[in-house]
């Protein structure tokens, strides 16, 4: 087994911790009581996506979080104290929103999946970083909700994730309703893959993280981002493109090494790139 190295950086005040266990980083959300996404705490978050985008060594990154909240979504306080600004906190509201939206498409486009491990409420942004996620394994006790709507604001930043991630009627009645959702619903709505007893769900997220480093790095990237830009493209397009992307993939060293490796009746040996 791979020894775990945890550095917890203290930069800005711990408010991510990382933790590398062999080919796997596990980020931890540490902002308590509500891990909200603070300007703080996004920049933070990426500086630690920016590391692992350079990384050949890192293949899978977990989100996770401390508490018993995932995260309750941006500071209302932080933005709320903003009002007071000569322009009513449109600079500032802009600043996070746009931050949030770097953040959410810096998952996306990182080379690595992302595994989000869930326990306890995801709301709002909280919601949106979820759907955000490759992945999403939560507990049975976990709930999600956008409830912006409830507040006279709708989750219109959040609903970009959420709308890709579930299907479209069942992403509008969570917008529309703001209502929290449980785990079962979430699950079925396509918010998350599986459901575990929160005693095994480190275990069972460490368990996938493991399967998926153990692929090749070059199949990951390029699959990764092929299933993205597919998905936004009419079925005859996205046909022809990814005919191009696998017969470059069929091309790579990795998948020279993989065919063989069947052929020989033998384990293949990845590149680290």
């Amino acid at each position: 087994m791979a020894d775990v190295v945890s550095l917890h950086r203290q930069e800005p005040q711990g408010l991510v911790l990382r933790e590398l266990s062999g080919r796997v980083l596990r980020l931890t959300l540490n902002n308590p009581p509500a891990n909200v996404l603070s300007i703080a705490l996004m920049q933070a978050l990426m500086a630690e996506l920016d590391e692992v985008a350079q990384s050949s060594d890192i293949r899978v990154v977990i989100l996770a979080a401390s508490g018993a909240l995932f995260s309750a979504g941006h500071d209302l306080k932080e933005l709320t104290g903003h009002r007071a600004d000569g322009d009513k906190g449109r600079a500032f509201f802009d600043e996070t929103l746009r931050l949030g939206a770097d953040l959410m498409l810096k998952i996306n486009r990182l080379s690595q999946p992302v595994i989000a491990e869930i326990d306890g409420l995801a709301t709002a942004a909280g919601c949106q970083l979820v759907a955000s996620c490759d992945l999403a394994i939560c507990t049975d006790s976990s709930t999600f909700c956008t409830p912006g709507v409830n507040i006279g604001l709708f989750c219109s930043t959040p609903m970009v994730a959420v709308s890709r991630a579930a299907h479209r009627k069942q992403a509008m009645e969570m917008l529309l309703t703001g209502e929290t959702i449980d785990a079962s619903t979430a699950k079925d709505f396509g918010l998350v893959n599986r459901i575990v007893p929160k005693q095994y769900l480190q275990q069972v997220v460490n368990k996938y993280a493991a399967i998926i480093a153990s692929k090749s790095p070059q199949a990951l990237k390029i699959g990764k981002q092929a299933f993205y830009r597919q998905a936004d493209m009419g079925i005859a397009e996205a046909y022809d493109y990814t005919v191009g992307v696998m017969v470059d993939n069929m091309l790579a060293p990795d998948a020279v090494e993989g065919m063989g490796a069947v052929i020989e009746k033998r384990t293949p040996e990845w590149k680290d790139e």
